[in-house]
């Protein structure tokens, strides 16, 4: 359970902030990073949302769901996983998260036309909101992916294939949101030499 009494400890007015272990990293730590760009993602989806709201019940349920996954995998990643045991059971990431986001992915993808060119992000307010949080999401993806590189630090797999499958969430919510608004904005290769 989470209790907020205050929001500022004044702890982190020297450049560091505390992990869910209570140990203490500069804020450009790459895990910090990592999470952070999380939290990022999660918050373009809340704008996203602003719009999905209005004209899309089915996507805006999935993009509820997705964000509370989002606080989900920051605290995840918020607590390194060292191989010692703790006094707690951390919040992990699992494979029946990532299994749902794949099942919502067919499902909207199924009512889809196949693509024959690569799509600009934009069109509809949804689907342009969605793109800008796909690419904020490949963001978070490239920092965990780096993070798992570095001695020491572990991501688990379920985490790396959930923001693997979220990306790909977000490019076919924003063709779901496009179909049904105003259509995918194409690109032609070349078009303005």
């Amino acid at each position: 359970m989470v209790v907020l009494n205050r929001i500022y400890t004044r702890s982190g007015d020297d450049g560091s902030t505390a992990l869910g272990t209570g140990e203490r990293r500069p804020k450009f730590d790459l895990r910090i990073e990592a999470y952070g760009t999380v939290d990022e993602t999660n918050a373009a989806i809340g704008v996203a949302r602003i719009w999905t709201s209005r004209s899309d019940q089915l996507v805006d349920e999935m993009l509820a769901r997705i964000q509370n996954d989002l606080f989900d995998l920051g605290a995840d990643l918020c607590t390194p996983d060292t191989g010692e045991k703790l006094e707690y059971e951390p919040l992990r990431i699992v494979q029946s998260q990532v299994d749902r986001v794949e099942r919502e992915i067919d499902q909207l993808n199924g009512e889809l036309q196949a693509l024959r060119s690569f799509v600009l992000p934009g069109g509809s307010e949804s689907a342009a909101g969605l793109h800008l949080a796909r690419t904020i999401c490949r963001r978070a993806e490239r920092h965990m992916v780096q993070l798992s590189l570095q001695d020491g630090e572990i991501v688990s797999p379920a985490a790396l294939k959930f923001i693997n499958r979220l990306s790909d969430f977000l490019f076919v919510a924003s063709r779901y949101v496009n179909a049904k608004e105003a259509g995918d904005v194409l690109w032609t290769p070349g078009q303005n030499r």
